[in-house]
């Protein structure tokens, strides 16, 4: 069990970990009884807790290093899977999981950000931050997709594209520039998953769809609130501050139209029942793609199209 990673998850932490080392340990009726004792508490504190989340929370919540990855979710929802690798220009990202697997015994694309584990894994996929030949090892993925009449899945958890000189040097805006205009007009249906942390371009660039959903607990935005905070106030420290301008929690984007839906997770997060999130989703994902199968390839682009030239009107009131 992984030790509390923010202080307002601390009890709740610390009550996992008394009842998994319970449940491990228990030889009688009396033991069941404190088994018992210690997950009605542990019910009771998530409760207390989540009733009050602020945006900052929700945003620590969405970066808990145990929620489950794209390779979670590939593991518990599909079969099969065929990973591919490399953008054909330049070289391979692991930051970037991409190729081709079953959903409900349909073949789909599937493409996500993937965050590493161990210190090791987490250093090899780059925590999570694609560079240009990630996107483009996505796009071919996509265009693949297209001609063989695949529907495509993204799921987006990333705190953004790497900065990085050499990402930069390989073109990084074009590469998500491109991405954003291939995805718009490409004749299968998309439905993209923000999964986690859903930072800037490093996370539109899997995020042009025909339906957006989005897990109870996770964020998207055009900035992380520490980027923001040190933008307009020259100071991180005021990170919690910028999380709630930015409207970007689960809530606050299905009000503005930029998501369609949310999927709920369990009680604590999407981290304390992981199969119970697989469920969930794929029951989203199973009723979006019945829905969206049906329609034409003209159709999907141009309702494509016009959904998000929909987005950032304003409304005068």
């Amino acid at each position: 069990m992984a030790a509390p990673t923010y202080p307002f998850m601390a009890s709740i932490e610390e009550l996992r970990t008394k009842l998994a080392t319970l449940e491990a340990s228990r030889a009688t009726p009396a033991d069941d009884t404190e088994v018992e004792a210690v997950r009605s508490a542990l019910e009771r504190e998530i409760e207390r807790v989540f009733a009050g989340l602020t945006p900052w929370q929700r945003c620590q919540l969405a970066r808990h290093p145990e929620r489950p990855y794209t390779l979670d979710y590939i593991g518990g929802l599909m079969g099969e899977f065929t990973e591919l690798h490399g953008d054909r220009l330049f070289g391979d990202d692991p930051a970037i999981v991409a190729g081709f697997a079953l959903f409900d015994g349909e073949p789909v694309a599937v493409i996500g950000h993937q965050k590493g584990r161990t210190t090791a894994e987490k250093v090899r996929r780059n925590f999570g931050m694609p560079r240009p030949e990630g996107y483009r090892k996505a796009l071919r993925v996509m265009k693949m997709a297209a001609r063989f009449r695949r529907p495509v899945i993204t799921f987006i958890d990333t705190p953004g594209a790497y900065p990085g000189l050499d990402a930069e040097e390989r073109g990084q805006a074009e590469a998500i520039a491109r991405n954003l205009e291939e995805m718009a007009r490409l004749p299968v249906p998309i439905v993209v998953i923000v999964s986690g942390e859903g930072g800037s371009g490093g996370a539109l660039a899997l995020g042009v769809g025909d339906r957006i959903v989005m897990l109870e607990y996770a964020i998207y935005s055009v900035i992380s609130p520490e980027g923001c905070a040190a933008i307009l106030w020259k100071d991180q420290a005021r990170a919690e501050e910028a999380a709630a301008a930015l409207r970007l929690t689960a809530p606050d984007l299905l009000e503005l139209g930029v998501v369609d839906e949310i999927v709920p997770e369990p009680p604590g997060g999407a981290q304390m029942n992981p199969p119970a999130v697989y469920a969930s989703v794929a029951t989203v994902l199973r009723r979006h793609l019945r829905e969206l199968k049906r329609c034409k390839p003209e159709a999907l682009t141009r309702r494509r199209y016009d959904k998000f030239r929909r987005m950032g009107r304003v409304v005068e009131r």
